[in-house]
């Protein structure tokens, strides 16, 4: 029997969590269940969801004294098998209080934590934790990190579920553009790859001070995505100073980035935060490339060190220009890990495995 599923999004611009819904969605749709995305008025937002054809509902989902989300939703929920799906602890209060008022009893509000932290303590956020129907995590070490705060929480109510990337069959086989040729990069250099947000958390600044150790006739970096103006004022600043005009690139934010990141020799993503999954990391696996990530978020449980990637310290450039210069010294090495990646992904992390997971948690 088909669910009716409801996805509820608050954030105020893209980001990874509104990609999740969006891939989520759009799979769900295909397996013939009723799909909707509640969301507030930002077009920003609704713009990049509309292709999705499913239909849109917009609520206030503000974060005090909103009386009027919870009314208008519980009309949304009255009748059916419902599952919502939310994806912060105020979504889950405005949810809970809809399932309330609306008396179905065939309602499931389930709750995915997309980050590192500790269960909110206190009476409210209590009863929120023990009236979800389902707790996910994208990652043992979320969930290991949010019950220090909540010891006491149900276990069988939470499961991890490690979060995947689908292949961009959009774009087919001809990528946007040849990177190489568009920005002149010589053949003879290697080629690594940052994609994603371009902000300090992305520990952007540590790689441009690690690549400044590296011979610079050996590689070019590029850099792809956007970030706020004053960062990336600093970043060209940094490149300027120091003479990496010819070895570093920065491209924009581009909408199909997996055919551009096949173009690499190998990425290197040096998160300076926790991350609880991430997803880029897993994009280098799926193509086959192999990377260097830190190794103090949730990446040491799908990363294997000098298996499937590189794994080096946060915030250290000396030792992520040597696990750097590991890749450019040795192709062998690279083939090797970037095979071992891709198997990894197929046998795990492929995002029919993310959805078996996802349908039997909502079916639970």
């Amino acid at each position: 029997m088909s669910l009716n599923i409801f996805h509820i999004v608050s954030g105020k611009k893209w980001s990874g969590v509104e990609q999740y819904v969006y891939d989520l969605a759009s799979e769900l749709k295909k397996e013939g269940n009723y799909v909707e995305i509640v969301a507030t008025k930002r077009e920003s937002i609704l713009n990049r969801f509309r292709p999705l054809e499913i239909p849109i509902s917009i609520l206030p989902l503000r974060r005090k004294a909103d009386i009027e989300s919870p009314i208008r939703f519980a009309r949304l929920i009255k009748r059916g098998r419902n599952v919502v799906h939310v994806h912060n602890v105020k979504d889950a209060r405005m949810a809970l209080i809809a399932r309330r008022i609306s008396e179905n009893r065939n309602t499931r509000v389930f709750l995915t934590c997309h980050k590192v932290e500790k269960a909110k303590k206190g009476f409210v956020h209590r009863m929120i934790y023990n009236d979800l129907d389902g707790i996910i995590f994208v990652s043992d070490l979320a969930r290991n990190e949010f019950l220090l705060n909540m010891p006491s929480l149900d276990l069988s109510k939470t499961t991890v579920i490690y979060d995947s990337v689908k292949r961009d069959t959009e774009c087919g086989a001809v990528p946007p553009f040849d990177i190489r040729s568009r920005y002149g990069i010589s053949p003879s250099k290697k080629l690594m790859m940052f994609h994603g947000r371009v902000c300090p958390e992305k520990g952007i600044s540590v790689l441009l001070r690690a690549v400044t150790q590296l011979d610079k006739d050996r590689f070019h970096l590029v850099v792809m995505g956007s970030g706020e103006l004053k960062y990336m004022g600093e970043i060209k600043a940094f490149i300027v100073a120091n003479q990496l005009l010819q070895n570093v690139t920065l491209i924009p934010y581009q909408d199909h980035v997996q055919p551009l990141v096949a173009q690499c020799d190998f990425g290197v993503l040096p998160s300076v935060v926790r991350e609880a999954f991430g997803i880029t990391n897993v994009e280098y696996m799926m193509l086959g490339k192999p990377h260097v990530s830190t190794n103090n978020g949730a990446q040491p449980e799908y990363i294997e060190n000098y298996r499937t990637g590189l794994l080096v310290p946060p915030d250290d450039y000396k030792a992520l220009a040597e696990a750097i210069e590991t890749l450019l010294d040795d192709d062998g090495l690279c083939a090797e890990m970037g095979a071992a990646a891709k198997r990894v992904f197929d046998e795990k992390l492929d995002y029919s495995h993310f959805m078996e997971r996802i349908n039997a948690a909502y079916k639970k």
